[in-house]
């Protein structure tokens, strides 16, 4: 095989590299210490999360959230004892420390329907 031949063979694995799509990566877990999550109208910024036990998720409402939401935790690890925060608008925030490792989900009441969600996995 020519030189030039191998050149061109190289340089399209080059091409083809370069333009495949690149690879989704597993959230990586923050250090412990705070995520804090946007609460605009029918979302929660980020809607998913990978923080260490002990952090504290502070959801604060925007200037997005014209109406009124709240934060629901509708599943968790076994023994986590579920809450709810006061309904709120522009300004308003609520904290909650996730202190055992696993899978969280957290909704608005009124707008789940419209898929107002989010989700947080909690490491060691």
């Amino acid at each position: 095989m020519g030189s030039a031949r191998k050149i061109a063979i190289v340089a399209a694995g080059v091409v083809a590299v370069a333009a495949a799509p690149a690879v989704a990566r597993a959230p990586q877990a923050a250090k412990p210490g705070r995520l804090k999550v946007d609460v605009a109208d029918n979302s929660f910024g980020p809607a998913k999360a990978v923080v260490r036990r002990g952090t504290k998720v502070t959801w604060r409402w925007t200037d997005l959230a014209r109406t009124i939401h709240d934060v629901k935790l509708v599943s968790a690890p076994k023994g986590v004892r579920h809450f709810h925060s006061p309904f709120g608008s522009v300004g308003f925030h609520y904290s909650k420390h996730l202190t055992k490792p696993g899978r969280y989900r957290f909704i608005c009441t009124l707008h789940v329907g419209a898929g107002m969600q989010m989700r947080v996995i909690v490491r060691r």
